[in-house]
């Protein structure tokens, strides 16, 4: 099956000059030509074009670049995901500086050289695609957005599917993962697809409040069960009574603590401080925790009946660096929640960004990557925001490589294979046809790497 051809729209009145850049493009470019601003909007709205490169110098005013900044404005506001190209004479680079900061994507100077104009339009077609792919997995929350994960990796899209299995029973859940992973989102996600998603969710982090405190904020306590306690108060158990409880920082329960919520898992029933009475209470327990429990067992600092009673279903969940693809389509989406919550003006990342992004290991996570968008949002001059915006380096591909060459290619091989999934939504075909090898011989490398894909993705070619 052909490709797709690519539709560049070229706005420029002077024929010798569309008859010129017409001929810069190759046979899967679509070049559509509009010599005014009336034509290019009639364009814009039949083709759909990706990318733009204009001309401001247009009738009725060729000489000046009115109505160039006019149209400008006039596309951005009917598309404004569209990758616009200023074609500017060698004296107007201020005039290319101010379209830039009204939106355009960049800027090219006459004479014109096919091969530099080439490569700033692919360049410019690139960054449109990742951007588009972005968007669909943002807008298709059925298959990789479920519960408000972002995510295009097969090991978070593995969770989704337990995610989804056990929500609907009562079963204690484990979550297990670094700071900064996504664990309370998890368990929210348990929570929204379970029987219980119209009643309360209570989160309490162990390690954030105080021993003395923790019992009663759990428990609750009656009036004068101690110095200070003037009333009757009812813990977040008793209160999320028909919800789910989520422990965040399990690990780090005092031992006294944990034998009585194991006895609350065992009996379903509380005794506030200082009271004598047994309360029935009926709530879903999730915990997490980014400590290892097992080592705090043998340690003695953990329970290993509570263990058992909290681990009827462990959910691991992967640190971000190991989640193939994730932090560009996170980043793209936090991007437009930070800069929308703060008030700014629409931004995006530039190529080197994105692939600053990628390349980071991110050892806090998606934590840090919130940091990072939130102080580039603050920090970017323009409509795009660079890798130095986000205090990231680039070209660290180095740092975590290793050195056995075998390790070197697997690496690249299942990258490779991963990226080509991310870009064709999972489809076996495209798949296959953008890493340039036969289906059958993509069906092998998926086994061999063991890289899961959702069969009905793999059907609809």
């Amino acid at each position: 099956m052909k490709a797709k051809k690519r539709t560049l729209l070229v706005i420029e009145d002077d024929p010798g000059l569309q008859s010129q850049m017409k001929w810069c493009f190759g046979e899967d470019i679509e070049v559509v030509i509009a010599e005014d601003n009336k034509s290019a909007l009639t364009a814009l709205r039949r083709f759909e074009p990706a990318v733009v490169t204009l001309d401001l110098g247009l009738p009725p005013d060729p000489g000046g670049s009115t109505e160039g900044f006019k149209l400008l404005e006039e596309i951005l506001a009917l598309a404004p995901n569209t990758k616009i190209i200023i074609i500017t004479g060698r004296e107007e680079k201020e005039n290319a500086v101010k379209a830039i900061g009204m939106g355009a994507y960049d800027f090219y100077q006459k004479p014109v050289d096919a091969e530099t104009l080439l490569f700033v339009v692919e360049r410019a077609f690139k960054l449109a695609k990742l951007e588009q792919q972005t968007r669909e997995y943002e807008k298709n929350k059925a298959r990789n957005n479920n519960f408000g994960i972002i995510t295009s990796a097969p090991e978070m899209l593995n969770i989704i599917q337990t995610i989804e299995k056990v929500a609907p029973s009562d079963i204690t859940t484990l979550i297990l993962g670094k700071t900064g992973t996504g664990k309370e989102l998890i368990a929210k996600a348990l929570h929204t697809a379970s029987n219980r998603s119209d009643t309360p969710f209570s989160a309490i982090n162990c390690a954030a409040i105080p021993e003395n405190l923790l019992e009663s904020e759990l428990f609750g306590h009656e009036k004068g069960a101690f110095t200070g306690a003037h009333a009757l108060k009812k813990g977040k158990i008793e209160i999320t009574d028909t919800g789910t409880l989520f422990l965040d920082e399990i690990g780090d329960m005092p031992p006294a603590l944990q034998a009585k919520l194991l006895r609350f898992l065992q009996e379903r029933c509380i005794e506030r401080v200082g009271g004598t009475q047994e309360i029935p209470v009926d709530v879903r327990v999730v915990c997490a925790t980014h400590q290892d429990l097992r080592k705090l067992i043998s340690e003695g600092q953990f329970r290993e009946d509570l263990f058992y009673r909290l681990s009827e279903i462990i959910i691991d969940v992967p640190a971000l660096h190991e989640r193939q693809g994730d932090a560009v389509i996170i980043a793209n989406s936090l991007l437009e929640s930070i800069a929308s919550t703060q008030g700014t003006t629409k931004k995006r990342f530039n190529d080197e960004a994105l692939q600053a992004i990628e390349q980071h290991i991110w050892p806090g996570n998606v934590r840090e990557l919130v940091n990072k968008i939130k102080r580039a949002v603050i920090m970017a001059n323009g409509q795009y925001i660079t890798a130095e915006d986000l205090d990231l380096a680039t070209g660290n591909e180095e740092e975590i490589m290793p050195f056995n060459l075998r390790e070197v290619r697997a690496n690249a091989e299942r990258h490779a294979i991963l990226r080509a999934l991310n870009h064709c939504h999972g489809k076996i075909a495209q798949s296959s046809r953008l890493l340039g090898i036969t289906r059958p011989t993509l069906y092998t490398l998926l086994e061999k790497y063991d890289i899961q894909v959702k069969q009905k993705e793999t059907d609809e070619e």
